[in-house]
């Protein structure tokens, strides 16, 4: 069963990191968009395989926090 998992994408000097936050603690990184967004389909790939699929779906949405 094919499942779509939103993922976010943080870009910084060393690359970019990447998180599925349906899917807690999983997290890769690449030198680039498109090597991370493979890192994290593996990532996704091998929680799924070792925890299964989660029952419920998750919301998520972004928010901005300013700080002084």
């Amino acid at each position: 069963m094919k499942r779509t998992f939103h993922v976010t994408l943080l870009e910084h000097a060393e690359g970019v990191s990447v998180s599925c936050p349906e899917l807690p603690g999983c997290h890769s990184q690449g030198a680039n968009m498109e090597e991370a967004l493979e890192n994290i389909r593996d990532a996704i790939q091998g929680y799924l395989d070792l925890y299964g699929q989660p029952a419920l779906r998750c919301e998520v949405r972004e928010m901005e926090v300013t700080t002084a």
